[in-house]
This record gives C-alpha cells, sequence and structure tokens, in this order.
C-alpha cells in the first residue's frame, strides 16, 4: 500500500493533483483544504496517501495532514459515507471543525455540507462520537502540566468519550499527579 508521496505536482485541480516521483505520475484525489496547501505547479509536494484498491480501478486519495488522513478513514467507515462524499465532508470543513460539529452534536451544522442530509449527519455523530479527536477548546483553555494528557488517556481507554474526558478534568488543580488526577475526575464523572 502507498502511504505517503512526495514529488514534483505536474498538475493541480481542487478536487485531484498529479506527482510526479522520479519519472511515475500518480494521479492523487484531494480536498479542497488540501488543495490550497499545495504550491504552485513544478514545485514539490507531500501528501499522507490512502489507497483503495477496487474491483475496477486503485485510486490514490492526499491529504495534507495526517489528522485529514484519520478524519477520512473514520468518514469512509460508516455505511453510506464513500470516498468521494468523505472528501466532500472535508473539502468544507477541516478535521477540527468536523470533529468539534460531532462531540457538540450539531447535525445543523453538518447537514449543511453538500450531499449530506439530516438523516446522514445524525449517523455521522452517532457512529463518530469520541472517534475524532480535536484539539478543543476546552484542552487548550487548562492550564494544566503535562499529566493532563495522561489522565485524559487513561479516563478513554476507561472507557469515556472526549467529551466526557475534557468535562471531567477542567476542575482539577494544576500540578496533580496522574493517579489523583484520574480518582478525581472519575468523582466529577459521578456528579
Amino acid at each position: 500500500m502507498i502511504s505517503h508521496l512526495t514529488g514534483k505536482i505536474i498538475e493541480k485541480q481542487p478536487t485531484l493533483t498529479i506527482l510526479d516521483v522520479q519519472g511515475v505520475g500518480y494521479e492523487v484525489h484531494i480536498s479542497t483544504r488540501t488543495f490550497d496547501t499545495l504550491l504552485p505547479i513544478e514545485q514539490t509536494a507531500s501528501l499522507w496517501i490512502h489507497t483503495l484498491v477496487r474491483e475496477d480501478a486503485i485510486l490514490l486519495f492526499g491529504f495534507a495532514t495526517q489528522n485529514e488522513k484519520e478524519a477520512f478513514l473514520q468518514l469512509i467507515k460508516i455505511s453510506g459515507i464513500g470516498a468521494k462524499t468523505a472528501l466532500a465532508i472535508l473539502s468544507v470543513m477541516n478535521e477540527e471543525e468536523l470533529a468539534i460539529a460531532i462531540e457538540q452534536e450539531d447535525a445543523r451544522k453538518i447537514s449543511s455540507i453538500p450531499g449530506i442530509g439530516k438523516k446522514t449527519a445524525e449517523r455521522l455523530i452517532l457512529e463518530l462520537r469520541g472517534k475524532l479527536h480535536p484539539t478543543s477548546p476546552l484542552l487548550s483553555t487548562n492550564k494544566h502540566n503535562n499529566n493532563t494528557e495522561d489522565i485524559i488517556n487513561t479516563l478513554l481507554a476507561l472507557g469515556y468519550n472526549e467529551r466526557e474526558a475534557n468535562k471531567a478534568i477542567q476542575s482539577l488543580p494544576e500540578n496533580i499527579d496522574i493517579s489523583e488526577g484520574v480518582k478525581i475526575a472519575l468523582k466529577n464523572m459521578m456528579k
């Protein structure tokens, strides 16, 4: 499987680019957000790649970041969401915006994406809740030490979702150790 390509851009369109990697031209489907990050033709670009093998074709999908690729992979796991629809979603909303909309259960915002109806938006929320991890404002506004991430990871491992974990750690003291932080966070969830 091809997972990363670096090469010279020889063609560039809003949903497609062709990368020349040592004399081989790879046609790569991209989101418009990835398109916006690409340099002009004849410049070098690096893309994270998902290879989709079908009976009649081998398709490459490229992403400017690994986070965008991870969001794409989560989207295509959902019944009724194909690769082209997933790219369309990521063309309208970046992975951060999508993750926040899902965690906030904002079906109206998701259904505003062309081709996504209310029922599909609700299915996206249901199936992706807790699977996309935004670098949310909740985390960035907490002035905790580096143990915060370990506390959150412990809560996630215990089966809580990202939103619940973030909410539970909001009241933790700044320099709390991991085990004490987990205990307090669990008590906060019981309230």
